[in-house]
């Protein structure tokens, strides 16, 4: 009788006068509710003026036309973000969702002018840098001035109620996160465990992690094997730093973490002055060399670093493709996963690590990632021959290597895949625009709505799985994993992993788990309760009929 969605108005902010007149007439634009809760703050157009302005105490809304993995420190420093482009799945969408802040996507209305610090909504009403907004990640209204807030109330009354959904659901409800910090919100909210761990969000924690791996991909590029190692040594302890901590909150459950997944020029400032400061940076190791030659140097450099800009970087070289062309990133990433586990298991920290290769769609990718992360296991296991107490600590480690079902051909060939994966974890958000061909992006700014409206599509596929396309690939994936390994494990780890709707789809096809954003781990609770409810009324309607 309880809707899993109401579960999240007593979890998130919301703003006390909703309905009134005064509430009413403060509107002044809509956009898609990408996360929900309420926020106010002095608009700001940049990651580095969120930053700032946070630092000095006062709070922000970051306003732009799109975001990217670059601008995730002003999207950490803001109350919420508010972007003209992108859909319910886009960089902002997630991300704020993970972290639990309100954000309006998809507000067409919206023109952000950089240069100026302003913006225009209509054309018409004009926002400065500094103006206060208030928006409804629930409702997706944006709000002109402050409007007062008030925090989520949780009475023992709803724990006692998740005590019950707990005891009536199958399937485990597990979270997406990628700090300690939403580690601990995620178990307090009632999480079994990481799903997804999105490593790429850890290398823009600060400035001097992401100049190290703009370092290590242009020692990439130039085939500089010293100064790669030294930028990926530095980026190894970072992640193993992050991984322990995770490691820690997480004691004794389960951490699912993803490979590096984006495309590398994600993480490089765009064509223009950024870019050519970007490389005399890199290259300040020529300036004692003669002019000529770092000139030379800073011209390859740029044309290397330029190349990487792909015309469809979600379909290029990205995921288990990047690990193979740059095999040492899937090394160090593998090092610094298993190096964090026996560190902290050496702590009295239950560890159980699971290594997760992203994109792939042929058994060979697979195999080949595997081998890597494989050897890299061994070669640590064995130095540590000559410690017994280490060599104890690292046997008793048990680590689990399996793969994302995100391409189709990957559900396709889930048999394949399965003689190697120890376990699956659908990536729903890409099954879903690869099946599609749908950009996840542009399909919700340009022609969702009038897809929706005419009928052609009964909801956002972005939103509730399309279960008789994409749902019937994670059908194939499932029986023909299991039929090659019986006892795969199989969840997803999508943004489906939060919607009430799909769940009910995967409960049905299975799915061992789901996995959603820290938030949403309640309503992912009450959800898969429900759905094993409404399945076991199903099987009994069935042998009444037998009988």
């Amino acid at each position: 009788m309880v809707e899993p969605r109401h579960l999240e108005q007593l979890l998130h902010p919301i703003f006390e006068n909703v309905g009134s007149h005064a509430y009413k007439s403060s509107i002044v634009a809509k956009g898609l509710p990408a996360s929900p809760g309420a926020a106010s703050g002095q608009i700001v157009f940049t990651a580095e003026a969120a930053e700032r302005w946070k630092s000095e105490g006062r709070a922000v809304i970051l306003v732009r036309t799109e975001t990217s993995p670059e601008d995730v420190g002003g999207m950490h420093a803001a109350e919420g973000i508010f972007t003209s482009r992108g859909g319910m799945t886009s960089h902002a969408a997630v991300v704020a969702r993970g972290w639990g802040k309100p954000c309006i996507c998809g507000c067409e209305k919206l023109d952000v002018c950089y240069e100026t610090k302003t913006a225009t909504v209509g054309g018409k009403l004009e926002l400065r840098e500094g103006d206060f907004i208030s928006i409804n990640g629930t409702t997706g209204e944006v709000l002109k001035g402050e409007q007062p807030t008030k925090k989520p109330e949780v009475s023992g009354q709803l724990a006692e109620f998740m005590s019950w959904a707990d005891a009536a659901r199958r399937m485990r409800v597990l979270t997406n996160c990628d700090t300690p910090k939403d580690a601990l919100v995620a178990r307090q909210n009632g999480a079994e465990g990481i799903g997804l761990v999105r490593t790429e969000h850890m290398f823009f924690a600060s400035p001097e992690r992401i100049a190290a791996v703009r370092k290590m991909i242009a020692a990439e590029e130039l085939h500089s094997a010293d100064e790669s190692a030294e930028a990926l040594e530095v980026l190894k302890n970072f992640q193993k730093e992050d991984f322990k901590g995770i490691f820690r909150a997480m004691d004794g459950l389960e951490v699912t973490i993803r490979l590096l997944d984006p495309p590398l020029h994600e993480f490089l400032p765009k064509e223009g002055p950024e870019l050519t400061q970007l490389c005399d940076e890199l290259l300040k190791s020529y300036h004692a060399k003669p002019a000529g030659q770092h000139l030379r140097a800073h011209k390859l450099l740029r044309r290397k670093l330029g190349a990487l800009n792909e015309v469809n970087p979600m379909m290029g070289l990205r995921g288990c493709r990047l690990g193979i062309v740059h095999p040492d990133i899937t090394a160090m990433q593998a090092a610094a996963i298993i190096e964090a586990a026996i560190e902290t298991h050496s702590e009295g920290v239950a560890v159980f690590p699971h290594i997760m290769v992203p994109l792939v769609g042929f058994e060979e990718e697979l195999v080949h990632q595997l081998d890597v992360v494989r050897g890299v296991a061994e070669r640590i296991f064995h130095s540590s021959n000559n410690n017994d107490s280490d060599n104890q600590t690292a046997s008793e480690i048990d680590i689990k290597v399996g793969t994302m079902i995100e391409v189709p051909r990957g559900a396709l060939r889930a048999g394949d895949l399965a003689r190697h994966a120890e376990f699956f974890s659908v990536g729903s958000n890409d099954l879903t625009q690869m099946t599609l061909g749908f950009s996840r992006d542009d399909a919700e700014a340009k022609f969702m709505s009038a897809y929706l409206a005419s009928g052609i599509l009964p909801h956002d596929p972005f939103e509730s799985l399309d279960t008789s396309g994409v749902g019937e690939l994670i059908q194939l994936a499932v029986s023909r994993g299991r039929r090659v390994r019986p006892d795969l494990k199989i969840g997803i780890c999508g943004e489906h992993g939060g919607d009430p709707q799909s769940i009910h789809f995967v409960n049905a096809c299975g799915l061992d788990y789901v996995s959603c954003s820290p938030l949403r781990v309640p309503v992912a609770r009450l959800a898969a309760a429900q759905a094993q409810i409404l399945a076991n009324r199903s099987a009994d309607d069935a042998d009444h009929c037998q009988d």
